[in-house]
């Protein structure tokens, strides 16, 4: 399974705002759509950054409720890694494992073109295992 049969059964809309917006505005929208990430764009599809649930707390923790007024880009993670379509689930868990974060936006041709979470590839995981055992099973019945 790769991240581009992903986006095909999950869609490539992927919710974005601006770097200069306030950082209350991404706690509505991420409260509002319940998710936990929001991936900063200028607007043309370009990823400049990330902003998840844990940037906004450590930048809370920080600054207090002044932060609330802070632009996203000052909480955002600007080094963001990425996937594209031809990595595998396999792939995609090992960089979000290693990076310690659940969501990865997915690129292409240096823009945006959708977003896997950590769930999204639990999912597809957990299908292929039970898929893997239907197929055994089958086979065990037949011998």
């Amino acid at each position: 399974m790769t991240v581009k049969a992903i986006l095909e059964l999950k869609g490539h809309d992927v919710l974005t705002i601006g770097p200069n917006e306030k950082l209350s505005d991404a706690i509505r929208v991420l409260a509002e759509r319940r998710i936990g990430a929001l991936v900063v764009t200028n607007g043309d599809k370009k990823i400049v950054g990330i902003l998840s649930e844990r940037d906004i707390v450590r930048t809370i923790a920080k600054d207090g409720a002044a932060a609330l007024d802070h632009p996203v880009r000052d909480a955002m993670t600007a080094k963001v890694k990425i996937c594209n379509e031809h990595h595998t689930v396999n792939e995609v868990m090992e960089i979000m494992t290693a990076g310690r974060f659940r969501h990865l936006p997915v690129e292409r041709g240096g823009m945006l073109d959708g977003i896997v979470s950590i769930g999204d590839v639990v999912k597809r995981r957990i299908e292929d295992v039970e898929r893997e055992a239907e197929e055994i099973r089958a086979y065990i019945a037949t011998a």
